[in-house]
């Protein structure tokens, strides 16, 4: 073995870029939400080019008209590059948007959700929750477990609660890798 190397007895530190054990925990707000100046848009709107420069940048999308017959489909699939696209370089990102997905307008949908989702960079923290969440208009979340579970189980029912607590709620938050960027730029 080469001379200077560290070796699994060597009494060398190896640097780790894993700075922290992965952590899963119940959903927050970001630190930054009170800071957010909200973008809002609608059906098959793209964000202007701009808002790639926003740190922190807060939005919320309208997806209430995801359609097999009259193109909402189509729409939501062109605007959604561009909605990704605006994030990439972001350090602090939020995004609230509203999901109803139907084969045709006014039909009964499929499936339904509200979505928070978020990410601090700088904090090594995102965190995601659905609410309302309901398919063939049944709710289906965290929440409807415990509810389940409370009678039988209240010791889990009660652990579970705190990823959601109402009828098609679940939410948690939990680590990013390292970013070097958005460490030193804060």
């Amino acid at each position: 073995m080469s001379a200077g190397l560290p070796t699994a007895s060597s009494t060398h530190a190896v640097p780790s870029l894993v700075t922290s054990v992965s952590t899963v925990s119940p959903f927050v707000e970001p630190g930054f939400a009170a800071t957010c100046l909200w973008h809002e848009f609608g059906e098959g709107e793209t964000p202007p080019w701009w808002l790639l420069l926003a740190d922190p940048l807060c939005v919320e999308y309208s997806k209430r008209d995801i359609t097999v017959d009259d193109g909402g489909v189509l729409r939501f699939l062109v605007a959604e590059p561009a909605r990704f696209a605006v994030t990439t370089l972001t350090c602090h990102y939020y995004q609230k948007d509203h999901w109803s997905v139907q084969h045709t307008a006014g039909a009964d949908p499929w499936v339904t959700w509200d979505g928070q989702y978020w990410w601090d960079k700088t904090t090594h923290r995102a965190g995601a929750r659905l609410t309302n969440f309901r398919i063939n208009g049944h709710t289906a979340g965290i929440g409807d477990v415990v509810a389940a579970l409370r009678s039988a189980y209240p010791d889990l029912a009660s652990a579970l609660s705190e990823y959601g607590q109402s009828a098609g709620e679940t939410g948690l938050t939990a680590n990013l890798p390292y970013d070097l960027r958005c460490a030193l730029t804060g």
